[in-house]
């Protein structure tokens, strides 16, 4: 797709993104069988529990990632759709910080040096200090799982709670309810490396719709996904249930 037809359609299409129902319920062949007994709740964070972003940390990786960034952060699986990510960003000079090890690491690492990317960086596991630091640092959270075994996507949400513009894909999974398309960031196809290059580049060359993102991920943080949220949803659907006490 051009570049500059890919701008207009995100351009005229912003305001159209609307709050959605809980995808997995809504996507789920099993339990549209059972929609009038399925609850569903979810995941809260309590971002109080969460380190300090002490300025010693942010300073350290900005000095070592510079300013502006796209940030993932998670373990390193099949489903998480990084390989689309290396794709996406071949070509580009955008740095993208992977934060994270698991099972694949050795063929992402083999995978970005056969195309020769300098501007991807690997930093491996890191502390809850240095986490909150990424998060608060970053320009942007990038989420490309790809597949329906990402049910939720927990960073995805952190990255909510940290007031950033998200990316990621339509999985019919908790992704998409976390992340409204055009209102608190981008929803790209999954497996498809070119729309996610256009998604990026959106965001990159249009740092003030990429900020109002941000300010409204948070917002839905705030009402939707907050630990109080989700205890006195669990608390209720416990009550519902419980015969009464006689």
């Amino acid at each position: 797709m051009n570049r500059d037809k890919s701008r207009v359609c995100f351009e005229a299409s912003y305001n159209n993104g609307k709050a959605q129902r809980p995808r997995a319920k809504a996507t789920s062949k099993v339990l549209e069988n059972y929609s009038d007994k399925v609850s569903v709740i979810p995941i809260g964070l309590d971002k109080t529990t969460y380190a300090k972003a002490e300025a010693s940390h942010v300073q350290f990786w900005r000095e070592k990632l510079g300013e502006k960034f796209f940030l993932f952060v998670g373990v390193l699986r099949y489903y998480k759709g990084l390989h689309i990510l290396l794709d996406a960003i071949a070509g580009l000079d955008y740095p993208v910080v992977i934060a994270g090890s698991g099972p694949i690491e050795n063929q992402l690492f083999e995978h970005a040096q056969r195309l020769n990317l300098k501007n991807i960086h690997f930093i491996n596991r890191v502390s809850d200090e240095d986490k909150v630091a990424l998060f608060t640092l970053c320009y942007g959270v990038i989420f490309p799982s790809h597949l329906r075994s990402e049910a939720f996507g927990i960073s995805l949400l952190e990255g909510a709670m940290f007031g950033k513009p998200m990316i990621s894909s339509e999985i019919g999974t908790g992704t998409t309810f976390i992340n409204i398309d055009r209102e608190t960031g981008l929803v790209v196809p999954p497996a498809d490396s070119n729309s996610l290059r256009e998604a990026m580049q959106y965001l990159w060359e249009n740092p003030s719709t990429a900020q109002l993102m941000g300010k409204k991920a948070a917002d839905r943080y705030r009402e939707l996904f907050g630990a109080e949220k989700m205890v006195s949803s669990f608390t209720k659907l416990y009550s519902d249930l419980a015969p009464p006490h006689k």
